[in-house]
């Protein structure tokens, strides 16, 4: 078995701000329609959404860095949450022996966190 990690941290006023600019331009080119729709739904806490969910997917690619070696989209990584609430990472391309992504998120009122951590099956 072989683990590996990506972490990101991001502040919430850059995404923030991003989209008070550039609106569905920049939404539709990180967020899937899934990621759009559940993090509108969270009203006052939308843009801490927003964040969390671009860390995970940018803790993702540093977790899964060293198997990706073609172009991808923001969009390509989806991240849902199961029925308990608990985030889960898509991905929309497959990774050999990939076997689980644990991803957890987290944020306050400055900044949002995201914590991937990928097990590969051995050859």
């Amino acid at each position: 078995m072989k683990i590996t990690n990506g972490t990101d941290i991001i502040e919430i006023k850059r995404i923030q701000k991003d989209i008070e600019k550039d609106g569905d331009k920049f939404l539709k080119r990180l967020f899937t329609e899934k990621e759009i729709k559940y993090c509108e739904s969270k009203k006052s806490q939308k843009y801490q959404s927003y964040a969390a969910r671009f860390a995970a997917k940018e803790a993702t690619y540093k977790a899964l860095s060293n198997y990706i070696n073609f172009d991808y989209l923001w969009t390509d990584f989806e991240v849902v949450n199961d029925e308990n609430g608990k985030p889960d990472m898509k991905l929309n391309f497959c990774i050999p022996n990939l076997e689980e992504l644990e991803v957890s998120l987290s944020h306050c009122k400055e900044y949002a966190i995201a914590n991937v951590v990928a097990i590969y099956k051995e050859n």
